[in-house]
């Protein structure tokens, strides 16, 4: 594999062996993206978003660099510590938890959690006594993909009075989080939260509430089309200065909870296609993964991937649709490919987050097959 992509040679090698659809995730790229992540921000603490994809291999390998954990879920509780995580490595980030959940959490050590409403302290304070809690904000996520404000964050004015009411319920107010929104193509919004933290940050210490964690949230943008830009490069500059001029180094420790920009340049679905027509005057391909596999992404992150082939010759405005009985299930109405034949590959680079994750067996069709490769 060069640079973590999967070569011509490497995918009829791997389709010959394995079979399709096949779902290939590259170590080097992953161990790429975690240090491309600490070069551009070195003074922020990374925490692998489990939720974009739990695959263990991928959990022992950000274990191995020292990367901390953000879970939502006692599963995924279970699946960090069993690959040998410690508690204090791992950040309970679901604003709203089950009663049990926050229980499990603390009898494993671990004690950092998010809230975003009373009825939430609450919840904490009687099921996580002692805990030592983030209060997330409502930030902006102009131009996101998913815009995670309009689900959870509390009003910026409000979040004051919720960190002494954590005080007073006998829990440990011990930072901020925000979400800037998954895809997060607009540095402006990081900036503004900057801002509203710093000035949350200064209030607390006002009101006696030191505070120490600031959790910047996930949101950095990929590339899933070889000619899209490099926001995260780009902005991250930027990012840096502002950090530097609204936290002190000294009194705040900056964390940051990376899904998609650890694991999704990692992987590579590779498909074939196994049925052909002419619908709506121009071919439509029926290839053996779709939006209830692989290319779930698609519904539930709003995703958009670039479709490849093997094939040289033409190309025509074609369609793409996955294998199941469900005429929900089309990938894409409108992508220029040249004519393909049954049985020819076709394969999308950059899928390896909220991809394998949201896979269903739906009509009984199992999930793709997904290896590990060095």
């Amino acid at each position: 594999m060069k640079n973590g992509k999967v070569s011509e040679k490497e995918i009829r090698t791997l389709v010959k062996k394995h079979g399709t659809p096949l779902v290939v995730i590259s170590k080097k790229k992953l161990e790429a993206q975690v240090n491309k992540f600490k070069k551009l921000l070195p003074r922020v603490t990374p925490y692998y978003a489990v939720k974009a994809n739990s695959d263990p291999n991928i959990i022992k390998t950000f274990a191995k660099m020292g990367t901390g954990f953000d879970v939502a879920s006692r599963y995924e509780m279970d699946m960090v510590l069993n690959c040998g995580v410690r508690p204090e490595r791992i950040i309970f980030a679901n604003p709203v938890k089950p009663p049990a959940s926050m229980r499990y959490a603390m009898q494993k050590g671990i004690d950092l959690t998010v809230f975003d409403s009373e009825y939430e302290l609450y919840k904490i304070a009687e099921h996580s006594p002692g805990a030592r809690v983030l209060v997330r904000i409502k930030s902006p996520n102009v131009g996101s993909v998913v815009e995670l404000s309009i689900k959870f964050g509390a009003e910026p004015t409000d979040a004051i009075p919720l960190l002494i009411k954590a005080h007073r319920l006998g829990l440990k107010p011990t930072g901020i989080a925000f979400h800037a929104g998954s895809q997060c193509t607009h540095v402006e919004n990081y900036i503004e939260a900057f801002d509203m933290a710093s000035i949350i940050l200064k209030d607390a210490q006002l009101k006696q509430i030191p505070l120490s964690i600031v959790d910047i949230g996930g949101g950095m943008p990929i590339q899933h089309f070889d000619d899209d830009d490099d926001y995260f490069t780009k902005f991250a500059p930027t990012l840096n200065k502002e950090i530097d001029r609204v936290f002190d180094p000294k009194a705040v420790k900056l964390m940051a909870e990376p899904g998609r920009a650890f694991a999704g340049p990692a992987s590579t679905l590779i498909s074939r296609v196994m049925g052909k027509s002419i619908r709506e005057n121009k071919h439509w391909y029926y290839i053996d993964d779709g939006i209830y596999g692989t290319l779930s992404g698609i519904v539930y992150d709003f995703c958009k991937y670039e479709y490849k082939v093997f094939k040289k010759g033409p190309s025509h405005i074609s369609a793409l649709a996955g294998p199941t009985c469900d005429s929900h299930d089309i990938i894409a109405r409108s992508v220029d490919l040249p004519e393909l034949d049954i049985n020819d590959i076709l394969y999308v680079n950059n899928i390896g987050a909220y991809s394998t994750a949201s896979a269903t067996w739906f009509n009984g069709i199992p999930p793709a097959k997904v290896i590990f490769v060095k």
